[in-house]
């Protein structure tokens, strides 16, 4: 069983930066794919980024792409997930997931985290 657990959420100003962490524990990590995702309120859990620990393949959404930067520490099971340039529409909350394929399907990824609000004000 995997656990996750995030920090380092909270309230930035518009065109602040985050970096949020993952904390990983249990069996069976070293050939998981660990990815981040977001949900705003009323709206469907996003896809924002993957990793994997062996290979450090990773993928981004577009609308991530060059923001946000995922990375992992394998020494420590942590993944991280540096958010720069935020905009008021990045506030949501952020969650961790691993799973055995990299997907960004979030139906795909077995294990989860209690997730991480992330408020962005204009």
């Amino acid at each position: 069983q995997v656990q996750l657990i995030e920090s380092g959420g909270g309230l930035v100003q518009a065109g602040g930066s985050l970096r949020l962490s993952c904390l990983a524990s249990g069996r069976g990590l070293s050939n998981d794919a660990m990815a981040w995702f977001r949900q705003a309120p009323g709206k469907e859990r996003e896809f924002v980024s993957v990793i994997t620990w062996s290979r450090y393949t990773t993928y981004y959404a577009d609308s991530m792409k060059g923001r946000f930067t995922i990375s992992r520490d394998s020494a420590k099971n942590t993944v991280y997930l540096q958010m720069n340039s935020l905009k008021p529409e990045d506030t949501a909350v952020y969650y961790c997931a691993g799973g055995t394929v990299i997907s960004r399907r979030a139906n795909d990824y077995l294990y989860w985290g209690q997730g991480t609000q992330v408020t962005v004000s204009s």
